[in-house]
């Protein structure tokens, strides 16, 4: 077990719906020695990438985001869920299905800061059904740039989501990658990896 898939057993908590809870550490209280150690991961796991940005999603990828970045020593650039009067200039934009909220938002980032001379690797903290990548992915598409990776901090690998992203040819590095959670009895079953 790794140093993630121990924390989530540790501190996780399974819900109903196949809802893992992870807000003691990771997506709303932060755990900043976690994040470096998932930042050294993803550098490692992406070394031989030459990646000049971070992208990600608003909220709760910020943060992972932003520590990750500091291990690439590159920017990050966060996909706004909503229009805002600061938001000037043209707009990609691409509409995405959030698993946890049921809803669908649009996605916006500037055309300032996403580029053809941009070798980009995609960080999110949860993979579900893939609509947030498959949203982001059209973002760094439409604005010419390279999707040179994809980071996942936990993946949950009964859903489609893993599958559908590593079927459209992209590297996709999940972390922990759970395979089965049961709500009664909180066992949570990882993916060999």
């Amino acid at each position: 077990m790794n140093f993630l898939e121990e924390r989530i057993v540790k501190d996780g908590i399974v819900k109903e719906g196949n809802v893992l809870k992870v807000d003691s550490f990771l997506n709303h209280q932060m755990d900043i020695e976690l994040f470096d150690q998932i930042g050294a991961e993803f550098k490692k796991r992406f070394a031989d990438k030459n990646i000049n940005k971070i992208l990600t999603i608003e909220a709760s990828g910020i943060g992972i985001a932003c520590i990750v970045a500091q291990h690439f020593h590159v920017p990050v650039v966060f996909a706004k869920k909503t229009q805002s009067i600061n938001l000037e200039g043209e707009m990609y934009v691409a509409e995405v299905e959030s698993f946890t909220h049921k809803c669908k938002n649009q996605v916006i980032v500037a055309k300032k800061f996403l580029s053809e001379e941009d070798n980009v690797l995609i960080i999110d903290d949860f993979l579900a059904n893939g609509c947030a990548l498959q949203g982001l992915i059209q973002l760094v598409t439409e604005a010419g740039a390279t999707v040179e990776g994809i980071g996942i901090v936990i993946e949950k690998g009964f859903q489609s989501g893993g599958r559908i992203i590593r079927n459209l040819g992209y590297p996709l590095e999940s972390l922990a990658i759970v395979e089965a959670m049961n709500s009664e009895t909180g066992e949570i079953t990882f993916r060999e990896q």
